[in-house]
């Protein structure tokens, strides 16, 4: 930790996806010298093809009592949302052990307690990005929440109260006539509400106009740099690639997704994290989609995207730089065909995999870790995009000042 008489003065920020982008943009702030590093590009990562969804009261834990019915039906279907490829692999099983271990009401309470004080800043902290300069946008819902029956509905909307109970406002109003506003919605589709609140964005460039903003502030993004090793030396930090010179700087952040493990582990940050692949594609809609389009029973949330509908989900359990698996995206085809009309499901574009860093706990894992003058930010599941802003800016807080913001506490690192 640093006092604020010795705070650090240089940075070095590996990975420029949201996160490690956010807390690069707010270290700057603070009057910090920042080089960010990422071993593919900006956005490279789980950043680019989401849904975009800047939504608190959806971001939750991951692992609910829901788990320990629709887990053990996904296993048996190899087309279901939540894919787990049968190999052996003794410690993605002991992964999702523990995730399961974690689908107990009163853990999924405690976890939604943690997480709320920071979904309550996060749009907060989008629009300080924009108002200093960041140029691009939030746009703002409704987001359109369709079943095929009530029944379907009721897992849902429990959900919804049980985050408003935790201290968030996340206002649902059923639609009478659905499809008059939502002509991508087929009659199969019966029962809709409307979630106010709630914004997205084109996550791709937004990530990319953060970028620009932190070079335009003085920054340095070096990509094709994958980290290899981090050395203590009396100079500072020195950040060791495969293919440059080493970036010496007074602090380190990790904010490399799902392959935290990697340089984190060695450094004390032993809660596991495993990439949930998801994946996304767009398609040309007969009117343009205004509004998203979430499908919970089906596990797809839809985008409005470049004049077109971005279709992303599945939950896949696989290494993060392992090939994209075409049968994935046929499940997530044959899963909403039924359910959409006005769109041509057979021509898509823009087609994407992506790992998404998950923890057993549903937790991220934001702070220092056991090395002096190192931190990590990461571990967000499939809510990086929404909470990146929040997690950068009471990062850069601890970092500059050696106290742990409280809405932070809970997801050190090392517990």
């Amino acid at each position: 930790m640093y006092p604020r008489a010795t705070a650090p003065r240089s940075a070095v920020v590996v990975g420029a996806g949201m996160v490690g982008l956010a807390t690069a943009w707010h270290l700057q702030e603070h009057g910090v010298q920042v080089t960010v590093l990422d071993r593919s590009g900006v956005a490279a990562g789980a950043s680019w093809g989401n849904a975009g969804w800047l939504t608190p009261g959806m971001a939750m834990p991951l692992s609910d009592p829901s788990l320990w019915s629709y887990g053990a039906k996904a296993l048996l279907d190899p087309a279901a949302p939540l894919h787990i490829p049968a190999r052996l692999d003794p410690e993605l099983w002991a992964f999702l052990a523990r995730f399961a271990a974690h689908a107990t009401p009163r853990a999924w309470s405690k976890a939604m307690a943690a997480l709320t004080p920071i979904d309550q800043m996060a749009l907060e902290a989008f629009d300080e990005l924009t108002a200093a300069g960041v140029q691009s946008e939030t746009r703002k819902g409704p987001f359109i929440i369709g079943f095929e029956s009530a029944a379907q509905s009721v897992p849902f909307t429990r959900e919804i109260s049980h985050v408003e109970a935790a201290g968030q406002s996340v206002p649902l109003t059923e639609l009478r006539d659905a499809q008059a506003k939502v002509p991508q919605l087929s009659d199969n589709v019966s029962t809709v509400f409307s979630m106010e609140g709630q914004r997205f964005i084109e996550p791709g460039p937004f990530v990319q106009a953060l970028a620009d903003s932190v070079l335009a502030r003085g920054g340095r993004i070096v990509t094709g740099a994958e980290v290899r090793s981090l050395r203590h030396g009396p100079a500072g930090i020195a950040v060791e690639t495969y293919a440059s010179d080493p970036v010496t700087a007074d602090v380190v952040v990790l904010a490399t997704g799902a392959w935290l493990p990697a340089l984190a582990k060695p450094l004390g940050v032993r809660t596991s994290v495993r990439a949930g692949r998801g994946y996304s594609f767009s398609v040309a809609t007969d009117e343009p989609a205004e509004f998203p389009i979430y499908l919970p029973a089906r596990r797809v949330a839809c985008t409005p995207y470049q004049g077109r509908l971005r279709i992303a989900g599945t939950m896949e359990f696989r290494g993060p730089d392992e090939p994209l698996q075409t049968g994935r995206i046929r499940a997530i085809l044959d899963s909403v065909r039924p359910l959409f009309t006005n769109m041509d499901l057979d021509n898509l574009q823009d087609i994407w995999v992506g790992p998404r860093p998950v923890t057993p706990d549903g937790l991220p894992l934001i702070g220092a870790t056991r090395s002096p003058g190192v931190f990590v930010a990461g571990g967000h599941g499939m809510w990086g995009i929404v909470l990146g802003p929040a997690t950068g800016k009471l990062l850069a807080e601890q970092i500059m000042t050696g106290r742990v913001p409280e809405q932070i506490r809970q997801f050190n690192p090392l517990r």
